[in-house]
């Protein structure tokens, strides 16, 4: 961006400050529109987003790994790291790991 020139682009109004799609002349909340496209989670993401549950986690769990790295005993373990990644990039690809 050079100094001085002006945006030739109008700025994008945020979501707040847009105006309804019948007012704009879009299409109207009540009116059906075709699908662009189709969603198929993994069986992985299905059972993560069904474990969620309330939303809740473990406070004092996350306390400890955050006092741990802020006094720098918190120790990566990078072989579980390694292996994790392992079998979600063969998940992701459909094959089994080895």
């Amino acid at each position: 961006m050079k100094i001085g020139q002006p945006d030739p682009k109008p700025p994008v109004p945020q979501a707040s400050e847009r105006k309804p799609a019948a007012v704009t002349g879009g299409p109207s909340p009540t009116q059906a529109t075709e699908a662009s496209a189709k969603l198929q989670l993994s069986p992985a993401a299905t059972a993560v987003a069904g474990s969620a549950g309330d939303g809740s986690f473990d406070a004092k769990k996350v306390d400890r790994i955050a006092q741990a790295i802020r006094d720098g005993s918190f120790q990566v373990n990078a072989e579980a790291i390694a292996d994790k990644l392992i079998v979600n990039a063969a998940e992701l690809l459909g094959r089994k790991p080895n």
